[in-house]
């Protein structure tokens, strides 16, 4: 393991998702899951997370599109989340997921649209039903 990278990829992880998501994550890892979470800090958001050829915000419209198009409700609310975090608007997730629909189809995009509405309902304090 690269310990420099996995450093630089734990700081990352806790800027971008929160550090009350990620000492979740840690909590509950144990023999059979730690070594994946090694991997996702070392590799995903060490080596990739922490490259200067994008933004975190560019990454997190990336990620917006690529969950949606893999049908991954649990890590598109957490990368939701993030993106608010990296900075991005709530028009350019929206656009982001509006871009979806053509690629990925409308059921993906309906799906993570409700994902945003829920956010964005629980950032304004609003419970989503």
């Amino acid at each position: 393991m690269d310990h420099d990278q996995y450093e630089r990829g734990m700081q990352t992880r806790r800027e971008v998702l929160g550090s009350a998501h990620v000492d979740r994550s840690l909590a509950t890892a144990d023999e059979l899951t730690s070594p994946l979470q090694d991997l996702v800090v070392e590799y995903g958001w060490g080596a990739i997370w922490t490259r200067d050829g994008l933004d975190r915000r560019t990454r997190s419209l990336i990620n917006i599109g690529m969950l949606t198009a893999l049908n991954r409700p649990h890590e598109l609310q957490v990368h939701l989340k993030g993106a608010v975090n990296n900075g991005c608007t709530r028009d350019e997730i929206v656009e982001a997921v509006l871009q979806t629909a053509v690629y990925c189809g409308m059921p993906a995009a309906l799906d993570t649209m409700r994902h945003v509405k829920a956010l964005f309902d629980e950032l304004d304090g609003n419970r989503s039903t």
